[in-house]
């Protein structure tokens, strides 16, 4: 049983990416989430319902012990399952002027993105070593390519991501395994729910936010076999805002 286990797939981009995989894939999708079991129900049962199979892994990507107790429970109880795509999606924004930013602030944004990404991707990477084969995709954003006043947290929790995605990319790549990060711009989920979007479409190129379906279609290619000589890239997919 070949494996793509999404990250903070329960809702917004991370449930868009998989239902694309679902689709577009012959992968079993593994829908990790922390607490909201019920749209990760939704989401396992909308694949269920293309006739592709999926199950939910519950466990907090920022807590390491959390996040080895439970793939390691999984592997156990399916010893013959592989895992070859690991999309590093969750994360947390907190955001505010760094002058009145709280350590809480700072520690947790950092730890669910730029942790998160360790705790999942050391999990396996041994393993994909062995097999010679994966794709590794991590979600970042504009904010941590250009940097955004009011998210020094975020931006620097996914530069960090951008930064560990270009080395790991060249120590991996001799064994057939892809590392790439994509830096979505404004994207309509509930995460930019409480932004002002007629205000900030003015800034956009494309003079619209971007829609979840966008950057899975994105990730689906970066998945794939197609995409076997693209490794170590950032791409930013932002409507023009920023490239």
């Amino acid at each position: 049983m070949k494996c793509a286990l999404v990250t903070g797939g329960s809702r917004g981009i991370g449930r868009a990416i998989c239902l694309k995989l679902a689709s577009e894939t012959s992968y079993h999708i593994l829908i990790n989430c922390q607490s909201n079991t019920a749209a990760a129900e939704e989401v396992a049962a909308e694949i269920k319902g293309m006739g592709k199979t999926a199950e939910i892994l519950q466990f907090n990507v920022s807590d390491a012990a959390d996040t080895s107790a439970a793939l390691t429970q999984w592997q156990e109880s399916n010893p013959e399952a592989v895992v070859e795509v690991i999309v590093n999606n969750a994360g947390i924004a907190r955001d505010g002027l760094f002058m009145w930013m709280s350590s809480d602030d700072w520690n947790n944004v950092i730890n669910t993105s730029l942790n998160g990404f360790y705790n999942v991707t050391s999990f396996f990477m041994q393993k994909m070593l062995r097999n010679k084969y994966g794709r590794i995709v991590n979600m970042v954003s504009v904010s941590g390519v250009k940097g955004t006043a009011g998210q020094v947290n975020y931006s620097a929790a996914k530069g960090g991501v951008v930064a560990a995605t270009k080395a790991l990319a060249q120590e991996v790549a001799k064994r057939n395994i892809t590392v790439n990060a994509v830096a979505p711009g404004f994207i309509r989920t509930d995460m930019t729910g409480e932004l002002n979007e007629a205000e900030l479409i003015k800034m956009i190129p494309a003079n619209r936010f971007g829609e979840a379906e966008e950057i899975a279609d994105l990730v689906s290619f970066l998945v794939s076999r197609k995409a076997g000589y693209i490794t170590g890239e950032v791409i930013n997919i932002n409507g023009g805002i920023y490239s």
